[in-house]
């Protein structure tokens, strides 16, 4: 069985996107996978600086932000889960953190090669176009790094708090769990 890191990137209570991250964490438990997660809008991240200094103080990060207190986690998961909101056709800033201080295993020569990703996103527009802009980083991460893009799930609009229960969203979020 695998081992999954999760993070979400909502901070609003009763969040379309949290539920169909508690929805996959829940599918994926049930078939075997050890799960872990953290709320991304309730640490204190920084962005990559480009110092390239990475593990050179011993820590991920040099610049010591709350990524060192996950960087372990992530690098012995077998993959990780982004769920998040789109805000402004993007990735919230909190979220888009880690996934650009993931760099520093680059960096540092660490294996970080080899994991299953997976997206979950929410948005308030109808248009599918809406997510380009959160998917794409995923995308040319994947192709970059090795990292294999297993599935995505994308519900637009939807704003209300809850209103993803309307929706088959956290059904297709738990179905991913089969692909780790």
């Amino acid at each position: 069985m695998s081992k999954i890191f999760v993070v979400t990137g909502s901070s609003r209570k009763n969040s379309n996107s949290n539920a169909m991250a508690e929805a996959f964490m829940d599918a994926a438990r049930a078939e075997g996978h050890e799960v872990k997660s953290i709320n991304a809008t309730r640490m204190n991240l920084n962005g990559c600086h480009g110092c390239n200094t990475c593990y050179k103080t011993g820590k991920a990060c040099s610049f010591d932000d709350d990524f060192n207190l996950i960087a372990d986690d992530l690098l012995e998961a077998d993959g990780w889960v982004f769920s998040f909101p789109v805000y402004w056709f993007s990735i919230p800033g909190q979220t888009k953190c880690i996934l650009d201080n993931t760099f520093s295993f680059f960096v540092a020569g660490k294996d970080a090669g080899g994991k299953k990703i997976a997206v979950l996103a929410t948005a308030g527009d109808s248009n599918i176009s809406v997510f380009d802009g959160a998917i794409e980083p995923f995308e040319k991460a994947c192709e970059l790094t090795g990292w294999e893009l297993v599935g995505t799930v994308l519900v637009g609009g939807i704003n209300e708090a809850g209103a993803i229960a309307e929706t088959d969203g956290c059904q297709r979020a738990a179905e991913l769990a089969k692909l780790f």
